[in-house]
């Protein structure tokens, strides 16, 4: 799908507050209402815009703790893979699981209360799986940066 400058302007709106109304949108991008509203659509409908939620700030609701774990499957056949994603896919704490190159098959990002609600975690369910090899955890001490807004260089674009 094609961006143009105002599509970007529009999703970078939207990533830094998904409850803009369109109304409010449209006088940012020089636009009439309308039209930044079918953008918008248009946006959804192609899957750009994939939902809007509420980020909410893990430490208050007592997620003290970021996990980032290093996991390595026994085997690579072709059931190995599908069900480790589904189990994962079952954990609620794991925010974000991805397939990595290198040593290790996936990196996980987990969130719990604390490091004793993690080790249960390790203990009953991430070492439990069958096709886990290896899992090497790295808690976070300190956040740097935590964002969602994907770069848009909206400020870059000519067109």
């Amino acid at each position: 799908m094609q961006l143009d400058r105002t599509d970007r302007k529009i999703l970078a709106l939207l990533q830094r507050d998904a409850s803009m109304s369109a109304s409010e949108i449209a006088e940012r991008v020089n636009l009439s209402q309308p039209p930044c509203w079918r953008r918008i659509k248009r946006l959804e409908e192609a899957g750009v815009i994939r939902r809007r939620v509420a980020l909410l700030d893990q430490r208050m609701l007592g997620l003290n703790v970021t996990v980032f774990a290093r996991i390595k499957l026994s085997a690579h056949g072709k059931k190995s893979l599908p069900e480790f994603e589904e189990q994962i896919d079952e954990i609620p704490e794991v925010l974000e699981c991805h397939t990595v190159m290198g040593d290790y098959d996936f990196l996980l990002k987990i969130v719990t209360r604390d490091i004793d609600t993690y080790e249960a975690l390790f203990r009953k369910k991430l070492s439990q799986m069958p096709t886990v090899q290896e899992i090497h955890s790295n808690a976070a001490l300190s956040r740097i940066k935590i964002t969602t807004e994907l770069p848009l260089n909206v400020g870059e674009m000519t067109t």
